[in-house]
């Protein structure tokens, strides 16, 4: 990793945020020339300033990806641009659909075009679950995003910029997680609030998001969308395991499970891969590679280390074994929850 960033310019956008946060505190350590934190958020701008205090490459942006003018700017002889700003939560996307829009869609459109404008090396694009066969307003501004970077390969004429997606479903221990949700709750004798007993969800640990969209940057060779193999979780399951970890053991069959139905927007399992998309993939050891549609505009050889014929039809939660509670208690451990 070291050799794809040393030396360079480096982009966040949405930088002080979960995501654009760990892959910033991880640049760190591959010495890049410099890193540019892209956010609108002034008050974790000057909470991550203390912290990054000592790093004299590291530089703080105000500005919104809606700006086109002001991305102009942040993007001057940019080499790597990390995109992850966005509106990501389902339900306020889904009450505020048009600044969904200006974000997700206008926003992702500014930033191809001060890319290709700056002749940025690679961009990368953060994407959800939620963009496969989407049913809310997030997931398909999410999904419009992820075309528009892939056409952005051919829209581009004789810029050399490589504009890829990752799509990925829930992050433990993000802002908005569910764990800290559930040990509230627990903690103050419930009731505990579940959507649906049957609901699943794909899950990973920010860590584990941070190393994929840094191996996918690495094998980007332009309009993929790069999809890791991830374990599920079954909200019951999680329930049950929560219970065991905070609940007062004398209390625990007191505490109310309450089940309130999907919220606006909500699946019932999640999916990130459909029958279509699966026609056009190449499958490795830990990811699904999606290529693009029109493979024929784009001039290039789409081969992977280690690839093969995809073994699934989807790529689904409701077809995945959930985790066991030994295996997500591992997991838990793994972000010190």
């Amino acid at each position: 990793m070291k050799n794809l960033f040393k030396g360079k310019v480096i982009l966040i956008t949405g930088g002080t945020g979960t995501v654009g946060g760990t892959i910033v505190r991880a640049l760190l350590d591959y010495e890049p020339k410099t890193i540019r934190i892209f956010s609108r958020d002034e008050s974790k701008q000057f909470d991550m300033q203390k912290e990054l205090w000592e790093h004299r490459n590291v530089r703080f942006l105000i500005g919104d990806v809606r700006d086109k003018e002001r991305l102009m700017h942040a993007m001057k002889d940019v080499d790597i641009v990390f995109h992850t700003a966005a509106m990501k939560h389902v339900i306020a996307c889904e009450y505020n659909p048009f600044e969904a829009l200006k974000t997700n869609i206008d926003g992702t459109r500014n930033i191809i075009e001060t890319a290709m404008e700056a002749g940025a090396g690679k961009v990368m694009l953060t994407s959800s679950d939620k963009a496969t066969n989407p049913c809310n307003t997030m997931g398909v501004s999410k999904l419009f995003a992820e075309r528009l970077f892939t056409a952005a390969n051919y829209y581009k004429g004789k810029s050399k910029t490589i504009f890829s997606s990752v799509r990925f479903g829930n992050l433990l221990g993000s802002r908005g997680s569910v764990l800290p949700v559930f040990r509230r709750q627990i903690e103050n004798g419930g009731p505990i609030t579940l959507t649906d007993p049957e609901m699943t969800r794909f899950v990973m640990t920010v860590k584990e998001a941070l190393d994929f969209v840094f191996k996918s940057t690495r094998l980007a060779k332009g309009g993929e969308i790069f999809i890791p193999k991830m374990p599920v979780i079954k909200m019951t399951g999680l329930v049950d395991i929560m219970l065991d970890m905070y609940a007062d053991p004398a209390k625990r069959d007191e505490i109310e499970i309450r089940t309130i139905g999907a919220q606006p927007g909500e699946k019932i399992y999640e999916e990130l891969m459909t029958e279509e998309e699966v026609t056009r993939a190449v499958e490795t050891e830990d990811m699904f590679i999606l290529l693009p549609q029109v493979r024929d505009l784009f001039e290039r050889e789409y081969s992977y280390p280690g690839q093969f014929e995809p073994q699934v039809k989807t790529y689904t939660s409701h077809q995945e074994k959930p985790m066991n509670k030994k295996e997500f208690m591992t997991l838990l451990k793994r972000i010190n929850f």
